[in-house]
């Protein structure tokens, strides 16, 4: 797959994968999905997904990633208030800012992996 196609392949994913952490943020507290994990280990991984997909669709604009994604974590706590029967809390934005960062870790070992190989043929 040429690396246009994969860069196009992400940016679908990455925004599909925010308009379902959109979703499951926002949304009435018994239509959130459950996974049958902790709260807190859905959240950490929902936003470790994301950072990571954004990480990699987006490679030239990375700090713009990392600072959007951190703005995102904040602005969904803040309108789950707006959201009946939702609340935000601090401790749940500290969680998906982690989960956030880790992925955008994540992220980059796989974008230097995926250069390491393209290099050895």
């Amino acid at each position: 797959m040429t690396e246009f196609r994969l860069t196009r392949l992400l940016c679908w994913l990455a925004w599909l994968l925010f308009g379902l952490v959109l979703l499951s943020t926002l949304s009435p507290i018994e239509l959130r999905p459950e996974t049958g994990l902790s709260p807190n280990r859905e959240r950490f991984l929902a936003f470790a997904m994301l950072g990571g997909a954004f990480w990699l669709a987006y490679p030239r604009h990375r700090l713009l990633v990392v600072v959007l994604l951190l703005g995102a974590t904040v602005s969904l706590e803040l309108l789950q208030h707006l959201a009946p029967g939702r609340h935000g809390v601090i401790k749940d934005a500290v969680v998906k800012a982690a989960g956030g960062m880790l992925g955008c870790m994540g992220g980059m070992v796989a974008d230097r992996l995926l250069q390491s190989a393209e290099r050895r043929g």
